[in-house]
């Protein structure tokens, strides 16, 4: 593992670091803010997942994030949205291939053999961040905005084992229906729509529930992509047909930006530290 830089902030240290990935086969970056140690050892961890278009830095800058992993003790895990590099299959638009990697691993070819970014994010990132900083596996967390909501809500919901929480901003809840997914999956997993199954939020959470409590969701209601892209109604209807507790907030006036994360991730911190059990 590398570094490629560190900064204290509010007493921790926000640091970029890349490593040699066996499932991407290309070198991925991640950031990870470390909190002011305490004394009660290892702390929590969040993994945020990023959107279209974003690399790690996104929400490492944006965000404001170090504040509130600082008061609460958690540490925070942000990594690339998709393999890159010499030789790594690529199309020339914003919603498919280099920063577009959905968190699915892909099946269809040529993407295959680099855009793993699901055994990336659930196997991989985890194993060699929470041993190399000392953090809490035991006490893991995941959440993120849009593509990354999508991906914090379906790895979640399918590794109920590994993830004590899970929050997102503005999701896409439903890819198997709207078309930003259709693309996505098909173009990753090919066209047999069922194998697109296990990536959609909506149906996992119909047909394995969430052992893990509640959810959060936060939504702005002037969002350029809620009727078209994202459809939240879809997740909260499936949510009550299983009876699993969505708290699904419509903010007003906000949009998809993160002007809009910055404004509630405070609250998201707040309540994956009741879950997780921060400083």
């Amino acid at each position: 593992m590398e570094t490629v830089a560190e900064n204290k902030c509010f007493g921790g240290i926000q640091g970029v670091y890349s490593h040699d990935s066996r499932e991407t086969g290309t070198p991925m970056r991640f950031s990870v803010y470390m909190p002011p140690r305490g004394l009660d050892g290892p702390p929590p961890v969040l993994y945020w997942l990023s959107g279209l278009t974003c690399t790690e830095e996104n929400f490492t800058v944006k965000a404001g994030a170090q504040r509130w992993a600082a008061e609460h003790g958690i540490a925070v895990v942000a990594p690339d949205t998709s393999p890159r590099g010499e030789g790594v299959p690529d199309e020339d638009s914003y919603d498919f291939g280099s920063g577009a990697g959905f968190y699915v691993d892909a099946t269809a070819e040529p993407w295959a053999a680099n855009y793993r970014m699901y055994s990336y994010i659930v196997e991989e990132l985890p194993a060699l961040v929470e041993a190399k900083f000392g953090l809490d596996g035991a006490r893991r967390g995941i959440f993120g905005h849009s593509m990354g909501g999508h991906g914090a809500l379906t790895i979640a919901l399918r590794n109920p084992d590994r993830y004590k929480s899970v929050s997102a901003f503005a999701p896409i809840v439903a890819p198997t229906r709207v078309p930003w997914g259709e693309k996505a999956l098909g173009g990753y997993l090919g066209h047999d729509r069922a194998a697109w199954e296990a990536h959609d939020a909506c149906l996992l959470v119909a047909r394995k529930g969430w052992p893990g409590g509640d959810i959060l969701v936060d939504q702005g209601d002037a969002d350029q992509f809620l009727t078209e892209q994202l459809k939240p109604e879809l997740f909260q209807e499936a949510c009550g047909t299983a009876g699993v507790d969505l708290q699904l907030r419509m903010q007003h006036g906000y949009d998809h930006s993160y002007f809009f994360i910055a404004s509630f991730l405070g609250e998201h911190f707040e309540w994956h530290a009741e879950r997780l059990g921060g400083a």
